[in-house]
């Protein structure tokens, strides 16, 4: 897969003070689309634990914004590989204790091979407003379409036992001092994405405390996109096009 060069993530915990977080997050994901963003993951580390009513809450939010980003974007979810079949988003984001990404892949490709599955698929878009997709390339099923695998990396070993796994694409960091999560690994530094971009030949994701004063350094040092939270949360739509701009 060819990766965008701006890999927005929204943190549900950045809306959680809001009167309705999910509305907000699916404005917030409306202007970060408006201004050019083609790929957006949703994640939720705002509790520890994936309670009932966490798992409705994210579900919520994912359907949402599936139905503003179909057509329009790539819906990445962190974590949670029952939630992205749920929402019918694009794919999913996997952490070093999540589920395997082997198991992930072997998940995704009973579903995708499953006439049902495809059926259903089709059947949201036409309640969405879409039209129905009447022809695909010779040899390819109707409605199909590849559920997409990232996965979290915080060392080159890490990286290089990713770049055997039935991933699309490969996370490294943080890069920097990052203040998004509450347990954050060490730093890896530029030479830590220089480090994974020679044992990989995968797409590769630069993440943790990308900001668009340092994501120059980042491209060069070998990532093919920079994921970013914070640095995308106020004007978000300057943001964007900063970022853009920068990256090339």
């Amino acid at each position: 897969m060819k990766l965008p060069s701006l890999y927005p993530i929204i943190d549900f915990s950045c809306f959680a003070a809001e009167t309705d977080p999910v509305s907000a997050i699916v404005g917030y994901a409306e202007e970060l689309i408006a201004a050019g963003a083609t790929l957006i993951q949703l994640r939720d580390k705002s509790e520890p634990g994936f309670e009932n009513n966490v798992a409705r809450r994210f579900l919520s939010c994912a359907r949402e914004l599936r139905r503003v980003t179909l057509d329009r974007a790539t819906l990445i979810i962190n974590d949670r590989v029952d939630l992205c079949l749920a929402s019918n988003a694009d794919g999913v984001h996997l952490g070093q204790e999540d589920l395997s990404p082997a198991a992930a892949r072997r998940i995704f490709d009973s579903v995708e091979s499953h006439p049902i599955s495809q059926s259903l698929t089709q059947l949201l878009r036409e309640r969405m407003g879409h039209p129905p997709v009447s022809s695909e390339p010779s040899g390819e099923r109707v409605g199909y379409k590849k559920l997409l695998i990232g996965y979290s990396t915080h060392n080159v070993d890490q990286v290089r036992e990713a770049d055997t796994l039935p991933v699309d694409y490969i996370a490294i960091g943080p890069v920097f001092a990052t203040g998004s999560k509450v347990n954050p690994d060490p730093v890896v530094g530029l030479e830590g994405v220089q480090r994974a971009r020679r044992v990989t030949v995968k797409p590769l994701v630069a993440i943790g405390g990308i900001t668009r004063l340092n994501c120059a350094q980042v491209k060069d040092s070998g990532a093919d996109s920079v994921a970013v939270i914070s640095d995308l949360f106020e004007s978000s739509g300057k943001a964007v096009a900063d970022f853009l701009r920068v990256l090339g």
